[in-house]
This record gives C-alpha cells, structure tokens and sequence, in this order.
C-alpha cells in the first residue's frame, strides 16, 4: 500500500455523491445540542466522532433509507432513549442500528494463492533475522523502560458484528458508558462502510493478520504483553546466538516484567466460594500503563475508566514466570480452583458469558474472560474465547506437579473438560471461523495451541495419558497442522502470519520441508519495519467491540518472529 492509494481514496470520499442523511444530520441535533439525559453519550460522540478530519470524510456519506421520513424518525428515536431514559431498552434502541448493520458488507482476508515455490533460506540469514529482532527488543526496552504495544481503531468494524451480534453485546455488557461507545461505534460503521470512506479505512493488505496503519496508535504497557515479550526473550537467550552483554540485558529486562506481571500488575480477588486469590489485571492501576496523559483523559471519558482482571492475562503471566523460574509465591496458589468458578457448566451455569457474540460455537467445559473485581465490577460483561483457554490449559500443564493437579479429582476435572471443549471446537471445524473467537485470530489459535502440545509433550507418559485418557491433544494436532499446511501456506502470508505457522509447525512437529514457505516470506519481507524496526507493526489480538481495536507493534512483531525463528532453528538443528 502506498500514497497514491491513500490519496485517491481520500479523493473519492471528499468528492463522493451524497445520496441520504450524513451521520451528523442524524445526530448532531440530539447530542450536540444542550439536554438533561445521560451526558456520556453526548461526550462519547464529541470525542469520538466529531474531529474535524472524520467529520471532513463523511460529510458526503449518507443513507438513503434515512430519506424516508419515518426511518430517520425511528432511529433518531431509538438514540433519543438511549440518552434520555434511567434504565433504556438496549434492545429496542439498538434495533434500528441492527436492521442498518446487516446492509453492510465486510469480509475477512481471501490471501491469493501462491502459485510458485519460494527460496529457502539459508541458515546464515535466518540467525541475521534473529539477531536482529532480539537486539530490536532489548534496544527498545532500553529506551523505554518496558516494551511497548499499540492501540489503534478501525472504525470499519469487524466483520464478525453484525446486528444480531451487535444486539447480544449491547445487550450483555455491563457499563453504560460501554454501551454507549458500542451503540455509536457501530451506527458510525453504517456509514462509513457503505461509503467511499470505507475503502480508505480499510485498505486492502497481504496475508491475514492486519497491518496497523491507523495515523493515531495509543502506546501502552499490559502484563499480558510482558509475559509474550518474556517468553521471547527467553527464546532469544536459548538459542545461543545472543551476545554475552545481549544476554545480561534480556535477564535483567525478563526479571524485570515478570516483577510487572506479578507484582505491580497483581490484584486480589475473591473465587466464587468467597476464598481470597490473587490474579493479575490486564492493566494496572496508572501510572503503570504508560498512557500518555492526553490519551488516559481520553479513556477515561470514553467510559473505559474501570478495567477489571482476566483470566488470560493471569494464566499468560504464571506461564512467563514460571518459564523464567521464578519462586513467587503466587505461583503456588492452584488457579484451576479459581477458574473453576468461571468454567461453563452446561444447565447449570451459561449465563456466565453475556456477551455470546460467538455462540456458534459449544460453550461448555469453557473458561470466561473476566474475573470480578473485589467491587463486583464486570463492565465489559463476560465471553468465552478459545484461544484464552488454551493459555489456561498451557499453564495448568506448565505446573502440574506444583498444583498437584493429578493428585485432585476436581483439578484434574476442570483440566479435561477444558480438554474437551477445544476437542469439540476442534472436530467441528469451528476453530478455523473467525467468528468463533472473540480477540484473536484462528492462525493465532493453532500457534498457541502448538505451546499448549509443547507443555503436554514435555509431561511424563503416564501424566499424559491421565489427563488425555481419550486422545484428545492428537486428534487437535492432527486438525490444526492440516489447517495450517493446507490453508494457511498454500496462500500469501506476512510476516506476522508466517511467525505464527513457524510456531504452529515446530511445536507440533511438522515436516521441516513444510517450514520453508513462512521462512522464505519472514526473510524476503526483513527490513520492512523502517527505522521503527526489522518488521511492520500487524494484528496480534484485538477487540470486537465497542469497535474493532488492534492490538500489536513493531516490537510484537519482532517478539513472534524470533519466537518463530528460534523455534524452527531448534528443530532444524535437533533432526539435521
């Protein structure tokens, strides 16, 4: 993608026909204008949706249908209860904007076909690549503090939200503030996605993970993410081609976020049946997030004040220190009894996940994401992802002996229907459908699945064959390696797309025949990331709602390639 795309695009969404109402002819009259009703709304739409450039770029987009008098009425209507009323029915203000949701199209990536076999590299240039990403990461750690990640929105929406999704997180969530940002988010998406906007927002790219160009990314520190930054670094020392100074620099910066996770990002909570935990929150309390001012004010206004624990985060950051040895005494503690509690029982405890924009997909035997706080704040609501529940389980292996998992039939019950949760996914063929997940993407699914076999593969024979008596863990292998030999590198791939088959294929081992195609595109793309770094910034997970939020970096990038390459590497020298 280059300029001239951008300033075409840019060209036709300043100069397009305007056929109906703008979003601001629907409701600059309601939320501009002086009123009693709740005033998050009227911010949230200022804030939001009122800058100069967005305002400049859908003045020209209209709806048609909002000609008729008594459309334009009913959604205005709709948006009028959802500002004005105590309680509103979120159902009945949000169906206006559901009907409109289900007129736009949006689909996901379709990579072309690759059509001729690419080099493989030698092993000289792989090495350069990881020197490279290692030093990029310690090199950023340095002059940051931490490794940061980014934030950014595209406004377009995710295809997977459509009106009847759209209505079951509108309805599920628990902010009101939330729900306001989900309700105007989405009528925005009408607007630019059935205008020519929407081609300059959501500009066509190679692969599937998405690059981030968005102009405005927000910069910030998470535990989750220092956990993966921690695995990769750790990966960076294991392969021996890190420096001796490169290597006391990784410890002390791998020392140092797992102190993040463990410690700064630690909050206590209490499981179901009353007893104190202590788990880790995505984001911790400021000024440890590493928000710039401007952008804190702006969460703050947008009505994400309050940001509550999870279990991925808590699962991903025990798994990190753990690999990285650490003696806290958190790590003692059987999460499996915490996550209990939040595990989907069929008949007994569905209403766990309020937000089931994914119920195409068996919830039973599941781990939901949220985790209460000591206040007994959700405002997200709850869901239920996959790939969450693979870090669960990783993590439960990972410490096996340590939570005595064998020797506890609940632990060890908790384990296999989790277990049989990803089986059921697995086998239908759901796991390949985005829309089954909720914050990632189905490559990203198979790479953590590779670490979660990884962690079962490195168990005694007879701990395995306890915990998996039926076969389950080789029934997924055999799913998840076809779809990423047969779907996933007979396509174009990126350079994210290609880390993430490299950790998928050398966790599982694949043939190393099958690595070449991920290794030639994480070569032939080295140097794309500019002065920002050895590659691009692309998807690593992201939000559905209130809108389609991307999270990754250059740094993320570099982290997933090295723990690609390194892993490839490994296996490369191991059958050589």
């Amino acid at each position: 993608m280059n300029l001239r795309y951008f300033a075409a695009a840019t060209c036709r969404a300043l100069t397009a026909t305007k056929d109906g109402p703008s979003l601001y002819e629907v409701c600059d009259p309601l939320l501009l204008a002086p009123h009693s009703g709740d005033p998050h709304l009227s911010k949230f739409y200022q804030m939001a949706l009122c800058n100069p450039a967005l305002r400049a770029l859908l003045r020209r987009a209209g709806l048609a249908e909002l000609g008729e008098h008594g459309r334009l009425e009913a959604l205005r209507s709709a948006i009028l209860h959802a500002r004005d009323d105590a309680s509103p029915d979120w159902e009945a203000a949000g169906r206006p904007i559901a009907d409109l949701l289900d007129t736009i199209v949006l689909g996901h990536p379709t990579p072309k076909p690759v059509l001729a076999a690419a080099r493989v590299p030698k092993p000289a240039e792989l090495d350069r690549v990881i020197r490279a990403c290692g030093a990029h990461l310690l090199r950023s750690f340095r002059r940051n503090g931490f490794l940061p990640t980014y934030a950014a929105f595209n406004l377009i929406g995710d295809p997977d939200l459509r009106g009847r999704e759209f209505l079951a997180a509108l309805t599920g969530l628990n902010s009101r503030g939330y729900k306001n940002s989900t309700l105007l988010f989405n009528l925005a998406r009408i607007f630019i996605a059935r205008s020519q906007v929407g081609a300059l927002v959501n500009p066509p790219w190679t692969g599937i993970a998405e690059p981030m160009w968005a102009p405005v990314q927000v910069r910030h520190r998470s535990a989750y993410y220092d956990a993966f930054f921690t695995e990769a670094l750790l990966g960076f020392i294991e392969t021996g081609l890190a420096a001796p100074h490169e290597i006391a620099s990784a410890r002390g910066a791998i020392s140092e976020m797992v102190a993040f996770c463990l410690s700064t990002s630690r909050e206590d909570v209490r499981s179901r049946d009353g007893s104190p935990f202590s788990v880790v929150t995505a984001l911790a309390p400021a000024p440890h997030p590493r928000f710039s001012k401007f952008f804190a004010q702006i969460k703050q206004d947008l009505g994400f004040g309050i940001y509550v624990p999870d279990c991925d985060t808590t699962a991903c950051s025990f798994s990190a220190a753990t690999q990285a040895g650490s003696a806290d005494p958190i790590l003692d503690q059987p999460l499996l009894d915490f996550y209990a509690g939040y595990q989907v029982r069929a008949g007994r405890n569905e209403p766990l996940v309020t937000v089931p924009i994914n119920d195409n997909i068996d919830f039973e035997g599941g781990i939901v994401t949220w985790i209460d706080n000591l206040a007994g704040e959700r405002p997200f609501g709850n869901d239920l992802d996959p790939t969450l529940n693979l870090d669960v389980l990783e993590v439960s292996l990972r410490n096996l002996a340590r939570w005595k998992v064998l020797e506890n039939r609940e632990r060890l019950d908790t384990v296999r229907r989790i277990i049989g949760f990803q089986r059921r996914l697995v086998e239908s063929g759901a796991f390949s459908n985005p829309r089954s997940h909720i914050y990632y993407l189905p490559e990203l699914y198979c790479a953590y699945f590779g670490r979660c076999f990884a962690a079962f593969q490195a168990l005694p024979p007879e701990a395995r064959k306890t915990i998996d008596p039926d076969g389950a863990f080789d029934v997924i292998r055999t799913h998840v390696l076809a779809y990423v030999l047969d779907e996933m590198l007979t396509a174009e791939i990126n350079p994210f797309d290609a880390a993430l088959a490299l950790i998928a294929l050398a966790h599982l081992g694949a043939e190393l025949a099958s690595f070449g195609p991920a290794l030639a595109c994480i070569v032939a793309q080295f140097g794309e990331g500019g002065r920002h770094g050895p590659f691009r910034a692309y998807e690593w997970n992201k939000m559905k709602t209130p809108t389609r939020i991307l999270v990754g970096g250059p740094e993320v990038t570099s982290a997933f390639v090295l723990m690609g390459l390194a892993l490839a590497r490994k296996a490369m020298v191991k059958r050589r």
